[in-house]
């Protein structure tokens, strides 16, 4: 990447609208990369067993998008897009070096990663609960820290990421600046952003400041675990709690313990409308959703931890609200 150092060459900073389009742009190559790759892993693995490694592919085409770009000192999709360049302004204005780069690589893709599989590993959580409130919090601040660098963003026009914040790269412009035109400002969705945190802040200290509203809370809780779906004698949410689906085995339909039905005696035509649209294998542990659609308990329930949404009509889907089928 050439060195544009505005004290010698001239080069405006980049203007808040060529940062956004460069971040959406970027965004959207993600998605479509990411897209794509599923596609042809479904085709190997199947559905099932790619929703298992579905953040490892999340992980893979981020480092493999970036990895491409940044990692070799050269513009991203995005920026190329909007015509802006990297600088590192703890180096005099020069491109970013290469520990640099890689940090800000490692530091995009690895956190969320760790994070999103500790918080779904469902068995480890059990044995450490400590863990689970550990990774809540830690969530939360990073969520907040997003928020608050997004709010600064929009008010001072500098560090849209807050990686970027904290490595001190910038972004400038190779389109000089027209002294005729007045940018347009982005200050009043700053404002917007600090009214939400301040709305977050009062939430959380509203139980040390009114301790009576934790009693209608708890009340509401315990009518909402009243009307909880039950399995047999244990409650449908306790059960997806307790389960793990990273090692479940595949049972064949002929051994499905689930059913009424005897599998084995129904014909071949009718078999094939027994399919599941996750696993596109015959279903097992059938339960239907909300929206009436059947699948696999397991793969369900694998999607939904990822998804809360039906995978065939996009509608909410309530995992503690799943309906077992014996007969169909």
């Amino acid at each position: 990447m050439p060195s544009f150092p505005t004290t010698h060459l001239g080069f405006p900073p980049a203007q808040q609208a060529q940062i956004i389009r460069a971040n959406q742009r970027d965004l959207f190559h993600v998605s479509s990369l990411r897209e794509q790759t599923e596609t042809v892993l479904r085709s190997w693995l199947g559905t099932r067993r790619l929703t298992r490694w579905d953040k490892e592919v999340d992980a893979f085409v981020k480092l493999l998008y970036y990895g491409l770009t940044i990692g070799r000192a050269t513009q991203t999709l995005g920026e190329e897009y909007t015509d802006i360049w990297q600088y590192s302004s703890k180096r005099g204005n020069l491109p970013p070096s290469t520990r640099r780069r890689a940090l800000l690589i490692i530091l995009s893709v690895f956190p969320a990663y760790a994070l999103a599989k500790l918080g779904s590993n469902m068995s480890l959580n059990q044995m450490y609960p400590e863990l689970g409130t550990w990774l809540r919090r830690i969530q939360k601040t990073l969520s907040i820290t997003t928020e608050v660098n997004l709010a600064l963003f929009y008010l001072r026009g500098t560090y849209y990421d807050p990686i970027k914040r904290i490595l001190g790269i910038q972004q400038l412009s190779s389109f000089p600046e027209n002294p005729h035109t007045r940018p347009p400002s982005y200050s009043l969705l700053g404002v917007m952003i600090g009214i939400r945190l301040v709305y977050r802040l009062v939430q959380e200290l509203k139980p040390s400041l009114w301790p009576n509203s934790t009693v209608s809370q708890a009340n509401d809780d315990s009518t909402s675990g009243s009307m909880n779906a039950f399995l047999d004698d244990r409650p449908i949410s306790q059960v997806i709690k307790s389960q793990s689906l990273e090692d479940a085995p595949v049972v064949p339909a002929e051994d499905d313990e689930g059913t009424a039905l005897d599998v084995a005696s129904i014909s071949e035509d009718l078999r094939q409308s027994r399919n599941c649209t996750l696993c596109l294998e015959e279903r097992t542990d059938s339960c239907v959703t909300e929206c009436g659609h059947l699948f696999c308990w397991n793969c369900i329930v694998g999607w939904g931890r990822e998804k809360a949404e039906c995978p065939l009509c996009r509608q909410s889907l309530v995992l503690s609200k799943l309906l077992p089928i014996y007969n169909l």
